[in-house]
């Protein structure tokens, strides 16, 4: 195994944060020898200022610092900016501290002293990692209810299995389409578990390629490859006592599947370049949206290790199949996102109209899509009523999506569109392409406006990552 120096991309930034100037330098300068944006800044407090300012993909953070440390940096960001990786460096590493870290959402942690090629190898997976959140739907905000919701047959059979295998050590396989809740199922079996108290493990197995996926899985000892120059623990010794959860098996090369049904048969693994058994006690939660019976049958996936896994199968049905249940899902959005968006004594109700054309919906990225969507209605709401022209408005703003209007209605999304209500003739023969980019702008300068210019929210309501956000501000000299 060796850390690839060709896999980073000019465009990534990195947030180097440490009180040290010196060291904060060389990291700059050992990052940006490897083709990185690096900039450095002396303290927490100016880390935040500076993620404000423009996006960044990966924020490098010592732990020991004067005013706000490392790990209270790692909650401020998990809190304000959801998504982005924190790496956390410290000369004081170890196990514990490492399980604090990872419980409090770190992405990787790094011990001094470090070398530039760990020093790469550490960030390049943090960088993996983002690059999937980029490509992807957006993560829910942090700090949200997160509470499963829904009355349907369906859910409460996933309720019922989740109370009767929660007590239990049983390995779980969670099935779903994408943003349809499979990692709150994972946490909803951790919590009321008797495990609720050790750490709960995540891993996002697409996220990372098979030679950095190993090591991130099992560790690895010092000198086991080019960046490794300290034994570290891998996430499921990080996990020991507690939960283990492996985001989107069916990702998993055939060369670490094996690897991880010794884990479940045997309870116990080798770190990377290493010869010591370790002996570990890890629950196991695993989820995918793939058809893996389909993989076992094309030779992808081991059989052996599919029924090790699926010891108790959970479907999680789409939201396009619960209707009802996407109807009060839309209540609830719009009840929690006022209190936490717009203030703690904030109401706001939506009336039945718009629910029902919420709710009619085909919603491909589920809950997560539906709950990103309401928060936008919720902010760019001009009263404390979401009514239906309001949803129609937004609607329209979601490519191939057909809006059924009438009268107002259909004006005023025309208008919200870039339409102005005004006919072909009158436009002068505008080109789609610069009707397209004209409804772009509105909708950014709109949403900068209803965010108060916070980049952040304005991206969560646009429905794109900062960096998708950042790149349309300049396109449209906007920044």
């Amino acid at each position: 195994m060796h850390y690839d120096r060709g896999m980073s991309n000019p465009s990534d930034a990195v947030l180097v944060v440490d009180d040290d100037v010196a060291i904060g330098k060389v990291l700059v300068a050992l990052l940006q020898q490897r083709g990185l944006d690096a900039t450095h800044v002396p303290s927490a407090e100016e880390a935040i200022l500076a993620l404000d300012l423009r996006p960044y993909d990966v924020v490098l953070s010592d732990i020991r610092m004067p005013g706000m440390d490392g790990m209270s940096l790692l909650d401020r960001i998990g809190a304000r900016f959801p998504g982005l990786p924190v790496v956390l460096v410290t000369a004081h590493g170890s196990v514990a501290l490492a399980v604090e870290a990872m419980k409090r959402g770190a992405a990787d942690f790094v011990q001094k002293p470090f070398d530039k090629d760990e020093i790469g190898f550490v960030v390049e997976k943090a960088l993996a990692a983002s690059r999937r959140a980029r490509a992807g739907v957006p993560a829910p905000p942090a700090g949200r209810d997160r509470s499963f919701v829904g009355e349907s047959l369906a859910m409460q059979e996933v309720f019922a299995t989740i109370k009767k295998v929660a007590p239990t050590n049983a390995t779980v396989l969670v099935r779903g389409e994408t943003g349809t809740g499979k990692e709150l199922v994972a946490r909803a079996l951790h919590e009321t578990s008797p495990r609720k108290d050790e750490a709960f493990v995540s891993v996002h197995c697409a996220a990372l390629p098979e030679t950095l996926l190993e090591s991130e899985l099992f560790g690895h000892e010092r000198g086991a490859f080019t960046g490794a120059a300290q034994r570290k623990p891998g996430r499921i010794e990080l996990a020991h006592k507690g939960t283990l959860f492996l985001d989107e098996i069916g990702e998993v090369p055939r060369s670490v599947q094996v690897k991880l049904l010794r884990v479940i048969q045997e309870r116990e693994l080798e770190r990377v370049g290493g010869t010591q058994t370790i002996r570990v006690d890890v629950r196991i939660i695993a989820a995918t949206h793939r058809d893996l019976e389909a993989m076992v049958e094309a030779g992808e996936f081991r059989e052996d290790l599919f029924y090790r896994l699926a010891v108790v199968p959970i479907t999680i049905p789409p939201l396009r199949e619960r209707k009802d249940d996407a109807a009060r899902l839309v209540r609830h959005f719009v009840a929690d996102l006022a209190r936490s968006v717009l203030g703690t004594h904030a109401t706001m109700r939506i009336d039945d109209d718009a629910v029902t054309l919420l709710a009619e919906q085909p919603w491909p990225g589920n809950v997560r899509q539906l709950q990103n969507f309401v928060e936008r209605l919720v902010v760019l709401a001009d009263a404390d009523v979401i009514r239906r022209v309001d949803v129609e408005r937004e609607l329209t703003r979601i490519p191939g999506v057909a809006v059924p209007t009438d009268g107002a209605a259909a004006a005023a999304a025309a208008a919200a569109a870039g339409g102005r209500g005004a006919s072909t003739e009158e436009s002068g023969g505008l080109a789609l392409d610069g009707r397209r980019k004209e409804t772009e702008r509105e909708a950014l300068v709109e949403a900068l406006a209803r965010a108060g210019n916070n980049r952040t929210r304005a991206a969560r309501l646009l429905e794109v990552s900062r960096r998708t956000l950042y790149n349309k501000l300049k396109e449209h000299g906007l920044e």
